[in-house]
């Protein structure tokens, strides 16, 4: 003995045009150097997950040299609020970043976390 099936009908009109969705219009990028903060943590986050054994094995998985990976991965010995107000830049609508990673390494070199405070707020103005 068999079971009825239910069978529903469907009709599709394969003519009919979806409606346009509509987009916010881009109102700009993220800065290049909140990006490489960004890809700083994700990198440590892999060697710690084991993912990947070190910076030179970083290095190699990105196609980067090694001196790049560690000019990057130096971001993170930014004091945590300079990191915070990198991630919070606003976006870059025209023209060139405000602030580069080039311009961070001075701060990234000073040890202590008021000096880079001090440091960065001159790089700010």
């Amino acid at each position: 003995m068999k079971a009825a099936v239910a069978r529903t009908v469907h009709t599709v009109d394969f003519g009919a045009k979806p409606a346009p969705r509509r987009t916010a219009a881009p109102t700009g990028r993220i800065p290049r150097v909140a990006k490489m903060l960004a890809l700083a943590h994700k990198i440590d986050a892999m060697i710690r997950a084991g993912e990947l054994r070190d910076m030179a094995d970083a290095a190699h998985a990105m196609a980067l040299t090694r001196a790049r990976v560690t000019q990057i991965a130096n971001l993170l010995l930014l004091a945590p609020a300079i990191q915070a107000a990198i991630l919070e830049l606003p976006l870059v609508t025209t023209g060139r970043d405000p602030i580069s990673e080039r311009q961070l390494r001075p701060i990234v070199a000073e040890p202590d976390w008021q000096r880079q405070m001090e440091l960065w707020n001159e790089v700010k103005r």
